[in-house]
């Protein structure tokens, strides 16, 4: 298994996560090129080596309308733009459905915290020009990697965020910043022992978002080391190291999410099933059952991963008629899938395979199995006993 472990012992930025990223490809140059080729507006990406107490790595600096956030303090003499501008900017760029996707949930997690600190709606939330470019590059510059990377497992040491009070455009803050506080929450995360902001916003949403994990380094053959430089001097090296490499099976956490139901029509119940899977569910099961007064229902039940818990919860309660929900944290093993395709004398078959724990399991597409047999006028077994794959 693919397993890309980042090590954030001085917290986490969205630069500090593409320099560590950037590092990882053969030519951290490539960085630059990926992210400009996406098309954000008014967006210079640098990349070069640095260093911190003789750690060498690649510093990123992500340069919006002509000007550097943190370090140019030009905020007055540009633009705000409102949430739904930023979706906007997002859908306009060229990338793959996933990072589009990836990248808008991930600024709307920033966006709800930016309004529950500032006590209004979404909507209402404007961001300044430069600082809102730098995220996206960030948060799309981010995505792109990870795509490129392509690991099948993302595990974070939990985010040191320092503590102290942090000088910002409203005066004083407390660290973690009340925004990187809410962006933090499900994510394990600790003070230290020094002052400073360790970990912004952005890196909080980032690590949130993509971190299946928290702890020490698992078990792994190590690939490759990118190392992230980050702006910032601090009493220790602020530097983000990302690990990659190959992992054996592992037990994965995931949350199983149930309700019963007794008052919708088996048509609707149906569309819900689709409906989860669609929205990244990893698997959705519906079950007869009695409930008071004897009266027939259905228990609906929900796997899904730790980041998507709440936002499938919610689905489940927009959705249904139901008023409630039972959650329950598990483990379970897992065998990785692919897609391979097999050539059969009527036709090209898609194939997953399954790996994992000395096993190796495949089955054909079922719906590749009716369209060839439709196709060429013959059962399905006939198109079936046609597979040969190994």
């Amino acid at each position: 298994m693919r397993t890309l472990y980042l090590e954030c012992n001085a917290g986490a930025s969205g630069d500090m996560m593409l320099g560590a990223l950037a590092d990882l490809l053969d030519d951290p140059q490539d960085a630059k090129r990926l992210i400009e080729s996406a098309g954000i507006p008014d967006i210079e990406i640098i990349v070069e080596k640095a260093e911190k107490f003789h750690v060498g790595g690649t510093r990123v600096r992500v340069m919006a309308a002509g000007h550097e956030e943190g370090v140019d303090d030009h905020h007055s003499h540009h633009q705000h733009r409102s949430f739904q501008e930023v979706l906007s900017i997002i859908d306009s760029l060229k990338v793959s459905d996933d990072v589009r996707r990836r990248a808008k949930e991930i600024y709307t997690r920033v966006a709800e915290a930016e309004s529950k600190v500032h006590n209004e709606p979404v909507s209402e939330i404007h961001f300044h020009e430069v600082g809102m470019l730098d995220a996206i590059a960030d948060i799309v510059g981010t995505c792109i990697l990870i795509e490129r990377l392509a690991p099948d497992y993302i595990v974070s040491s939990p985010l040191r965020t320092g503590h102290g009070t942090v000088e910002c455009a409203h005066g004083l803050l407390p660290i973690p910043a009340p925004a990187t506080a809410l962006l933090l929450r499900d994510v394990e995360s600790y003070a230290g022992e020094l002052e400073g902001e360790f970990t912004t916003p952005t890196g909080a949403a980032l690590i949130g978002y993509f971190s299946e994990d928290y702890g020490q380094r698992p078990r792994m053959s190590i690939k490759d080391i990118g190392v992230g430089i980050g702006h910032h001097d601090f009493e220790i090296p602020n530097i983000l190291r990302a690990f990659i490499g190959e992992s054996e099976g592992r037990m994965f956490e995931i949350y199983e999410l149930n309700c019963n139901i007794d008052d919708m029509t088996p048509e609707d119940m149906g569309h819900m099933t689709d409906l989860l899977l669609e929205e990244g569910a990893l698997d959705v099961t519906i079950s007869p059952l009695i409930m008071k007064k004897g009266r027939p229902g259905q228990r609906l039940t929900c796997l899904c991963r730790q980041n998507d818990k709440e936002r499938i919860a919610r689905l489940i309660l927009e959705n249904t008629s139901t008023i409630g929900l039972r959650m329950w944290k598990a483990e379970r093993f897992e065998m990785t899938s692919h897609m391979e395709v097999c050539h059969t004398e009527y036709g090209d078959v898609r194939v997953k395979v399954s790996e994992g724990y000395g096993l190796r399991k495949w089955k054909a597409e079922h719906d590749d199995l009716v369209r060839l047999a439709e196709e060429n006028d013959i059962p399905i077994s006939k198109v079936r006993d046609a597979i040969r794959f190994e």
